[in-house]
């Protein structure tokens, strides 16, 4: 039984840590554009493709096919190869069930996942090996898109950034631009003329590119950064200085307590809360440290640990784990700017950003 039709297996043998697996062509030599069946053969050559694992061991197909002269005088075609197109694309170096399993993982977990985890079945390729047959498969927009995902995309992280435009009806990815610009964006509405919503960000920068490109579309602003908004506006609450402006105090009437006790509650929490943090990150810096100390790689603690290599690397370098950067509370009190604040108004200084400058 060979690995499919038109291949036959004529040895196997184990090199190392893997099987070489010894097969030749054994279809009709038909032209594929004349369909005239050949007897004279050109030439020989060998083809080396990687095929399914046998009990988690690598598995390399090595087939002899051969060039044949086709006889028909009317046809183009001089010489031909020996056709096994079920089981060996053109140009390919691995068999068609090998490339559909990497497509299947790659389209559900990614390329780095992925390539992880074909490294543990007995099939190791690269990432980008498993993308490229990803996308080679991808299939084309089937109608245009009517409510858009615009947001940033980075080619490389802190250096270089585009922007991905997402059907948010399909869940697919439409396109991604090499920059993250207003005119490249307005340029790309202009072009899909469809798109009634644009979901976005709070950036102005795309808020522009909608009311440039698709004017008559209604912009609406994302999940993700709306609850990101609500988050960072109750820590900004949390974290200031409350106090009451000398108009709203008052001898005559007494300050409640429970207010002081919930302020003191909150204090609790939140002291609790950045205890517990702190002792998973030391539990995870010590597990890295344990790994750096038995030799390991930094590649090699990055998968076992699974935290991202520039923590990692940080991490390495450091002695101990350093402290994170939190929030700092506002402890300037503005009640004692309003003198101030309103002296300028009335002189007519009425732009916020100058009065905020002063301020500080």
């Amino acid at each position: 039984m060979g690995p499919g039709p038109g291949i036959r297996v004529v040895d196997a043998e184990f090199c190392g840590e893997r099987w070489i697996v010894k097969a030749e062509a054994s279809g009709e030599a038909r032209c594929p554009n004349c369909r005239f069946q050949s007897s004279r053969r050109h030439s020989f050559y060998m083809r080396r493709l990687q095929d399914l694992p046998v009990q988690g061991t690598i598995v390399e197909l090595q087939v002899s096919m051969s060039r044949w002269r086709c006889g028909n005088q009317l046809c183009d075609r001089r010489t031909f190869a020996d056709q096994a197109g079920q089981v060996i694309k053109p140009y390919a170096r691995q068999t068609g069930r090998v490339a559909e399993l990497a497509r299947l993982i790659g389209h559900a977990v990614g390329g780095r996942p992925a390539e992880r985890l074909m490294r543990r079945l007995g099939v190791p390729q690269g990432d980008d090996r498993i993308l490229r047959n990803l996308k080679r498969h991808a299939a084309p927009a089937s109608k245009s898109p009517r409510v858009v995902g615009i947001d940033d995309w980075s080619w490389l992280k802190g250096t270089r950034y585009g922007t991905i435009v997402v059907d948010l009806e399909r869940r697919e990815v439409v396109d991604v631009l090499h920059d993250r610009s207003a005119k490249t964006t307005a340029a790309w509405l202009a072009g899909h003329p469809t798109v009634e919503i644009v979901s976005r960000d709070r950036c102005g920068l795309y808020a522009q590119a909608a009311r440039e490109g698709a004017a008559k579309a209604r912009q609406v602003a994302d999940r993700f950064h709306l609850i990101q908004n609500l988050r960072q506006a109750i820590e900004q609450q949390l974290s200031r200085d409350h106090r009451p402006s000398k108009s709203m105090r008052s001898d005559a009437i007494p300050q409640p307590a429970a207010a002081t006790l919930d302020h003191d509650e909150v204090l609790e929490h939140r002291q609790m809360v950045r205890h517990g943090r702190r002792k998973v990150w030391l539990d995870r810096f010590s597990q890295v440290k344990e790994l750096q100390r038995a030799g390991q790689s930094l590649n090699t603690i990055v998968e076992q640990t699974g935290l991202n290599w520039r923590t990692v690397a940080k991490w390495v370098a450091s002695d101990g784990l350093p402290e994170r950067r939190l929030m700092e509370p506002r402890s300037t009190n503005p009640v004692k700017f309003e003198g101030f604040l309103a002296q300028r108004w009335n002189e007519g200084s009425r732009n916020g950003r100058r009065l905020l400058t002063e301020v500080r």
